[in-house]
């Protein structure tokens, strides 16, 4: 089993900044892709960023610039690095993780974070 424990979540003012962090822990062989999601009140879940093993990066076009996804492999942690924050920003986010449970055969699992509420307000 695998647990996902997530932190940083609060409430800012419109322009300030947050960093988000997931660290994995649990029974498992590594962890390959990590991402972060969010949902809005009356909106559907949708992703903000994932960083791949090798540190490949993918944002949301909502967020270019304005947030920065990074991992530390050996803490089994990512963070999301969030600036100029607006109130289109306020959501639950979410972490995301691709772990490997086995290596022959390959078998590997999604689990998610219990989420993390991020407010924008003033």
């Amino acid at each position: 089993q695998v647990q996902l424990a997530e932190s940083g979540g609060g409430l800012v003012q419109p322009g300030g900044s947050l960093r988000l962090s997931c660290t994995a822990s649990g029974s498992f062989v590594s962890i390959s892709g990590m991402g972060w999601y969010r949902q809005a009140p009356g909106k559907q879940r949708e992703l903000v960023a994932t960083i791949t093993s090798d540190f490949n990066t993918n944002y949301a076009d909502s967020v270019k610039g304005r947030f920065t996804i990074s991992r530390d492999n050996a803490k089994n942690t990512v963070y999301l690095e969030m600036n100029s924050l607006n109130p289109e920003d306020t959501a639950v986010y979410y972490c995301n993780t691709n772990v490997v449970v086995r290596v022959f055969p390959r078998l590997s699992r999604i689990y998610w974070g219990q989420g993390t509420q991020v407010t924008v307000s003033s």
